[in-house]
């Protein structure tokens, strides 16, 4: 037998949520094959099989809380090659009546599924298990129940002075069970709330990536002296440059020139200027870093995450356009790795690609600022007495004022607005 572990978590990592097995028990693998995905505080991780084999057994079930190191499944790599050169033989008597005996043992079902099951009149018999794991979930009932309403043995109905309040929190009316879906990691709606028809409601387990963004939030504004400043930049410059060149420029380098290439470069030479924006706090002592990791946030289906782009100063435009593809490809395929979201000195986040006008982005801990992007929009702006429409951006510096003064903060924004709209001065560094 091989045992199934978990992965070894990072050190501030104490324990990870299993999210949904690949394959189910009896199942033949491969080395290598991914059995599930576990969730922890920064990443997603994949388990795979370590040998070929069958996975005999299946220790966690999915939605489980599991610690490093811990067994959650075990593969028996012996009967994988022999199960595959053996030829079908035909059955004794006495292994026929065992088969029947085996199928006829009761399906695996949780407490709250065996209580779901109870409240309706029904048996573990009567309800299909839609994985074919040999557990019922509660998707399986209340799927069975909205199928089959005719199914349900009702009790002969009381009179009204019969009829007495709910006596527990979990007890649920058939109607709340038929009208709620109920996903695998959602908590029942008591009955004991009032709900009117068509207004369901449905009690959803943060993940354990939300839950760590939340108190990281919370953190940096209770920690922190959080003060933003706004500024505004003409984007034209900027869009000239690109539409001249991004056809070539994606025929060269294979990838598309965007904006976050040409803010990823102002923010750098900006941060030479301004080394108080690039440095943290540590208790009593600033650091000062003498290099530039610039974190992208980037927007998944699991949260928000920030992947690191390393040593900004270095990397041309084409490496960072092609960094931010795979590092997006990544987050919504939930691969990013903990070292390449540890770390960073300065992040920037569009909220613009969202339709935000206007934001103040919070910090990211421990670093001391934070560049928001937002949408380019026309407006009508005056230049040399006239009015002129023109694609500007609104921009904002969130800075913790404990190590950064007004002053650097406000000629910092400056200093990425006069380099976006003169974007030579990029190339130049002037």
């Amino acid at each position: 037998m091989v045992d199934v572990k978990v992965p070894v978590l990072a050190e501030s990592v104490s324990e990870a949520i299993l999210m949904k097995w690949h394959k189910k028990a009896g199942d033949k693998v491969k080395r290598g094959d991914n059995l599930i995905d576990i969730e922890t505080d920064k990443v997603t991780l994949e388990v795979a099989a370590l040998s070929d084999g069958v996975l005999t057994e299946i220790l966690k079930g999915d939605g489980e809380t599991v610690e490093s190191d811990e067994i959650i499944a075990r593969i028996d790599n012996g009967s994988a090659s022999s199960k595959t050169d053996e030829k079908p033989k035909a059955q004794a008597p006495e292994q026929q009546s065992l088969a029947v005996e085996e199928a006829s043992t009761p399906p695996k079902t949780s407490p709250a599924v065996r209580n779901l099951i109870s409240e309706n009149k029904l048996t573990a018999a009567d309800v299909p298990d839609s994985d074919g794991d040999g557990r019922i979930t509660k998707e399986d009932v209340v799927n069975f129940i909205e199928k089959n309403p005719q199914a349900i043995k009702n009790e002969p109905a009381a009179s009204d002075a019969e009829i007495q309040p709910p006596q527990s929190k979990d007890t649920q009316s058939i109607k709340e069970v038929t009208e709620t879906k109920v996903a695998s990691e959602s908590t029942p709606i008591p009955a004991s709330e009032p709900q009117l028809d068509g207004r369901s409601e449905e009690r959803v387990k943060m993940t354990r990536l939300r839950q760590r963004t939340a108190e990281r939030l919370l953190a940096a504004q209770q920690e922190n002296a959080i003060l933003t400043t706004f500024n505004e930049v003409n984007m034209k410059p900027v869009m000239d440059l690109r539409a001249r060149h991004k056809d070539k420029f994606e025929k060269e380098h294979g990838v598309k020139l965007g904006f976050m290439s040409f803010f990823t470069k102002a923010s750098t030479e900006a941060l030479k200027k301004f080394p108080a924006i690039n440095a943290s706090v540590d208790e009593k002592d600033i650091i000062y870093h003498g290099f530039f990791d610039i974190g992208i946030a980037v927007s998944s289906e699991r949260g928000l995450v920030v992947p690191i782009l390393r040593d900004v100063d270095a990397m041309s435009f084409a490496d960072i356009e092609n960094k931010i593809v795979e590092y997006g490809q990544k987050a919504r395929d939930s691969k990013l790795t903990i070292d390449e979201l540890t770390g960073g000195t300065f992040t920037i986040t569009n909220g613009g690609i969202f339709g935000s006008l206007l934001s103040t982005p919070i910090l990211n801990p421990p670093q001391s600022a934070i560049l928001g992007m937002h949408k380019i929009q026309e407006r009508p702006m005056a230049v040399n007495g006239e009015v002129v429409i023109l694609p500007m951006m609104y921009l904002a510096l969130s800075y913790d004022h404990r190590i950064v003064d007004g002053r650097d903060a406000v000629q910092f924004l400056v200093t990425i607005k006069d380099l976006l709209e003169d974007p030579a001065r990029l190339l130049l560094q002037v």
